[in-house]
C-alpha cells in the first residue's frame, strides 16, 4: 500500500512515517506540510491512502480531501486530527474522507487503520461515530419534505439491511455476525451498493441514502 502523509507538524509526520515504514506491506511515498502540496503530490504519486490533518495552511485538510478525490478518486483518505468538532467530521465525510480518527489514537493502531480503509472499510473514532449518527438524524429530519431530485437507484432488500447497519457504525465483521453471513458476502454487498450509487465510500452511501430518504435514522 502506498501512503501519503499530510500534516503541518514535522514531528507528527516523522512519527507516522516511522510507524508505517516498519510494516512490510506499507510504503510511505510522500509527505506534505499543507493542503495545496497534498493535492499536488497525490496527483503525481497516486497513493492508495492519505493520512490527512484537518487544520493546515494554504488549503485545509477538508479542501485538500475534496481536491484529491476529484483528481485521484481511488485514494482513500483518513483524517487524523485533534478536532472533535461535529462540523469538521461531517464536512470531511462529505468531502470524501473514508476515516476520521483523533490524534490520541495509538501509533501502533495506524497501520491497521490504513489497511482497513484500503480494503474498503470506513473508520471513525467511536466517540465521533455517535456524533455522525446524530448529524445523520438531524439531516434526515431537515430533508423529510424535500422531493427526490432524480430517480434513486434501487437496492435489494439485503443491500438495504447492510446499509442500515453501516449507518449504525458497524464494521464488516459486526454486520456479518448480525446477518449470519460471511464477511466476504458483506464486502460484496457494500461493493454493489457503492457501484449502484456511484459513490466511493460507505459513509458517502449513508449520507446519500439519508438525503434521498432511502434511510431514516432516529
Amino acid at each position: 500500500m502506498r501512503v501519503l502523509i499530510v500534516d503541518d507538524h514535522a514531528l507528527i509526520r516523522r512519527s507516522l512515517e516511522l510507524a508505517l515504514s516498519a510494516e512490510a506491506d506499507i510504503e510511505v511515498v510522500g509527505e506534505a506540510s499543507d493542503g495545496q502540496e497534498a493535492v499536488e503530490l497525490a496527483d503525481r504519486l497516486m497513493p492508495d491512502v492519505a493520512l490527512m490533518d484537518v487544520r493546515m495552511p494554504k488549503l485545509s485538510g477538508i479542501e485538500a480531501t475534496r481536491g484529491i478525490k476529484e483528481s485521484v478518486p481511488s485514494t482513500r483518505i483518513i483524517m487524523l486530527t485533534v478536532s472533535d468538532e461535529e462540523e469538521d467530521l461531517f464536512e470531511a465525510i462529505k468531502a470524501g474522507a473514508t476515516g476520521y480518527l483523533l490524534k490520541d489514537v495509538q501509533l501502533d493502531e495506524v497501520p491497521d487503520a490504513v489497511r482497513g480503509v484500503h480494503e474498503g472499510q470506513s473508520l471513525i473514532n467511536p466517540a465521533m461515530a455517535a456524533k455522525l449518527i446524530s448529524e445523520f438524524a438531524s439531516m434526515s429530519r431537515k430533508e423529510a419534505e424535500r422531493p427526490p431530485q432524480l430517480p434513486v437507484p434501487r437496492l435489494t432488500d439485503r443491500e438495504m439491511e447492510v446499509l442500515r447497519l453501516v449507518a449504525k457504525g458497524m464494521n464488516n465483521r459486526e454486520i456479518a455476525k448480525q446477518l449470519f453471513i460471511s464477511e466476504n458476502t458483506v464486502k460484496n454487498h457494500v461493493r454493489n451498493i457503492l457501484d449502484k450509487l456511484q459513490l466511493h465510500s460507505r459513509m458517502e452511501a449513508v449520507v446519500y441514502a439519508v438525503r434521498e430518504r432511502m434511510l431514516e435514522i432516529t
